[in-house]
C-alpha cells in the first residue's frame, strides 16, 4: 500500500448480511449483528491507517418495504449500536455523523443520533458517516428545496447557483467526495447511494458478503484504487 496515495474518502455499500445468514442457516437478525461487528472493526481500522472519511450505507429510504419484524430488529440494533459506539468512538477519536432524514425515525433513535454526534463532534480522527434513512434522490430533492428557499427569500440569485452551492446543501457539506466506492455481495449496482458525490468515484464490486469483509479486504480495495488512473475527464 502506498501511504502517499491514500484515498481521503471511502464509501461502502454493506450488502450481504441477510445472504450471509441464510447461507449459514441462521436468523436474518444474526446476519445484521455480524454485519455490525464487521463495521466496527473496519471503521477502527480505517482510523488506524489514516483514512479521513468513511461513509457506509446502513438503511435506505427503500428499506422500509422490508418485513416489519426485520425493520424493527434492525432499528433496535442501530440504536443500541449508536448508544454504545458513541461512547467508544469518543475514546477512539472517531467523529460520527448521520446522513439522511432522521425526522422519520423514532424519538428514541433521534435522541441517540443527536447524542452520539454531539459527543464525538470535536474528535479529529476519521469521520464516520452513517447513511441512515438515506435516499440519493431524496437528498438531492431536499438540497433543491433548501436552495429554492434561499432564492425565494432573496438570499441567493439564480445565476449564483453553482456546483459548490449544491454540494454545500447536501448531507456531506464540507466533505470531499468519495474517491472509492465499494459494494460487497457481488451485486453490480449503486442503489441510489451518493449519486451527486460519486460522479468521479472509482468503483469496486466484491463477491463477498459484508460480514466476511475484513481488514485485508480494505487493504486490497485501497491497492486497487492506487493502481487506477484517475483522469477526471481530462484525457
Amino acid at each position: 500500500m502506498n501511504t502517499e496515495n491514500m484515498p481521503k474518502h471511502i464509501a461502502i455499500i454493506m450488502d450481504g448480511n441477510r445472504r450471509w445468514a441464510r447461507e449459514k442457516g441462521l436468523d436474518i437478525k444474526q446476519g445484521h449483528k455480524e454485519g455490525a461487528k464487521t463495521l466496527e472493526k473496519i471503521v477502527r481500522y480505517a482510523n488506524k491507517i489514516g483514512l479521513q472519511y468513511i461513509t457506509v450505507y446502513a438503511f435506505s429510504t427503500e428499506n422500509w418495504k422490508r418485513a416489519k419484524e426485520e425493520v424493527g430488529a434492525l432499528m433496535l440494533l442501530l440504536q443500541n449500536y449508536l448508544d454504545d459506539y458513541g461512547k467508544r468512538a469518543d475514546t477512539e477519536n472517531i467523529r460520527v455523523k448521520i446522513l439522511g432524514d432522521i425526522s422519520a425515525l423514532s424519538e428514541g433513535m433521534q435522541k441517540s443520533i443527536k447524542k452520539c454526534m454531539e459527543r464525538t463532534k470535536d474528535n479529529t480522527g476519521v469521520t464516520f458517516n452513517i447513511a441512515l434513512n438515506y435516499g440519493g434522490r431524496d437528498e438531492i430533492t431536499k438540497a433543491v428545496q433548501k436552495i429554492a428557499l434561499k432564492v425565494k427569500e432573496n438570499e441567493l440569485a439564480i445565476e449564483n447557483i453553482t456546483e459548490d452551492v449544491i454540494s454545500n446543501a447536501l448531507y456531506t457539506e464540507g466533505q470531499p467526495d468519495p474517491d472509492l466506492l465499494i459494494r460487497t455481495s457481488g451485486e453490480l449496482r449503486t442503489s441510489g447511494f451518493l449519486p451527486w458525490q460519486r460522479v468521479y468515484s472509482e468503483f469496486l464490486f466484491l463477491d463477498k458478503n459484508w460480514p466476511d469483509f475484513g481488514e485485508a479486504d480494505l487493504d486490497y480495495a485501497i491497492e486497487v484504487y492506487q493502481n487506477r488512473n484517475r483522469k477526471f475527464g481530462a484525457q
